[in-house]
């Protein structure tokens, strides 16, 4: 099907930014939505973003928009998440995800996940 590898992660300063990767392979990767998400301990996996094969149309968390910024390049079998102005409240695993069979928001639309990637914002 598919195999997804986030990449990117890691501790910066508030204000500051990160740009997540995730390399998939698999037939369908460019033909398919994927999305970001994340998760702290003790909550569930929150919708971040989420981007259409084409690229074309992009959904965003409130918490998120305008700092945020999904894209991908179906060349590059890749998606990507530029993350812009970093809050601690930022501070999760981010995951990205692909084989939708729901509705974009909810973690349990998603049939395949990456092993995730730790961003840490310290204050």
């Amino acid at each position: 099907q598919v195999q997804l590898v986030e990449s990117g992660g890691g501790l910066v300063q508030a204000g500051g930014s990160l740009r997540l990767s995730c390399a998939a392979s698999g037939r369908t990767f460019s033909a398919n939505t994927m999305a970001w998400f994340r998760q702290v301990p003790g909550k569930e996996r929150e919708f971040v973003a989420s981007i259409s094969w084409s690229g074309a149309s992009t959904y965003y968390a409130d918490s998120v928009k305008g700092r945020f910024t999904i894209s991908r390049d179906n060349a590059k079998n890749t998606m990507y998440l530029q993350m812009n102005s970093l809050k601690p409240e930022d501070t999760a695993v981010y995951f990205c995800a692909a084989d939708l069979t729901g509705q974009v928001k909810y973690w349990s639309s998603w049939r395949q996940w990456g092993q995730g990637t730790q961003v840490t914002v310290s204050s």
